[in-house]
């Protein structure tokens, strides 16, 4: 197998069909499908089966499809270090991160690591943590923000630097009679219709696992990949939103507890992973380390209300949440 077969043999398996292959790599269909057979008779194994107008792979095709990445990702990692070598601090830092987490975060924080590192682009994607597991597995990013419970990481493959914790929140009008207290056990959650993240999310699995340990039977009103339509209902009275700490707030009329069990505040760790198998630049290693020192210094991004503002917001029925600023960063206190 050579690299352009191994190439072929991997759009075709993506995208289910020889014609849009073709169309990706810019080869003439009749070309592309003999390399296919080329590829088989090499092989002596047959790699696809037609379903209707899609080629799917048979299970000899799956077998050699993550071999086949590797393959691909090592010679991209080679071209890689080749450059490095040629230009010192100059290259392509692939990131992905949950959307809170870009907002958040990545929008102050990239204008401090450009002052470090000037050359070096950075291309964001954004995914939940299943996504940006896929990603690094793949060899689609180089680093990759996610909750370190939400997605199981084989240790011997992939590497991963701590960030700091993500405080489990809950977010209503004002007027909701959440208590006076700046927390709310999650079993008295039960009451109240929930604003939640779609299952994909990392943040999600922490909050239903946390559920079940509390014997919580939560009343799901609403699912969404957009936190921030969760919070536009829970101000309008729709329910109660289940946010991060990481996500902001301030553009909003809102009432912030934080999640407790049996007292103890839910929480749950950040960090930042990468494929060891896949050398890292420095400017990545920087990355990290400049990425964990500055969310020590601005988490949490949004805290809960303090008990004396939240009563005097039930009774005019309104608060607005305002900014706590921090160093260098657009951190906010609700």
């Amino acid at each position: 197998m050579n690299l352009r077969q191994a190439l072929t043999f991997l759009t075709v398996a993506e995208l289910g069909a020889v014609s849009k292959a073709a169309l990706r790599l810019r080869v003439a269909q009749p070309a592309l499908s003999r390399q296919i057979m080329g590829l088989e008779q090499e092989l002596g194994l047959r790699l696809f089966d037609r379903v209707g107008r899609r080629l799917v792979l048979t299970g000899e095709g799956e077998q050699l499809i993550a071999g086949c990445r590797l393959l691909l990702n090592s010679v991209s990692s080679l071209k890689e270090q080749a450059q490095l070598l040629r230009e010192g601090d100059t290259g392509v830092l692939k990131i992905a991160g949950s959307p809170q987490h870009i907002e958040s975060v990545l929008s102050q924080f990239l204008h401090l690591y450009a002052k470090r590192y000037p050359r070096v682009e950075i291309r964001i994607r954004e995914g939940t943590g299943s996504e940006i597991l896929t990603m690094l597995e793949r060899g689609e990013i180089h680093l990759g923000q996610n909750l370190l419970h939400a997605v199981k990481l084989n240790e011997q493959h992939f590497g991963s630097l701590p960030l700091g914790s993500v405080q489990l929140l809950a977010a209503c009008n004002p007027s909701m009679p959440l208590g006076p207290d700046r927390t709310i056990e999650i079993a008295d959650l039960a009451r109240f219709p929930l604003l939640l993240l779609d299952t994909g999310f990392g943040f999600r699995r922490a909050f239903d696992a946390a559920s079940r340990v509390a014997g919580l039977k939560p009343t799901i009103m609403f699912e969404s990949r957009n936190p921030h339509t969760l919070l536009a209902l829970a101000e309008a009275g729709h329910g109660v939103a289940i946010i991060p700490s990481q996500l902001q707030c301030w553009r909003y009329q809102l009432r912030i507890v934080g999640l407790t069990h049996r007292r103890r505040i839910l929480q749950e760790p950040l960090t930042i992973s990468w494929d060891k198998r896949r050398p890292l630049p420095r400017f990545a290693t920087d990355y990290c380390a400049m990425l964990a020192e500055h969310m020590r210094e601005t988490f949490p991004i949004t805290r809960p209300t303090e008990p004396a503002t939240a009563k005097r917001s039930v009774r005019s029925g309104v608060r607005r949440a305002t900014r706590r600023p921090l160093r260098g960063a657009g951190a906010t206190r609700s």
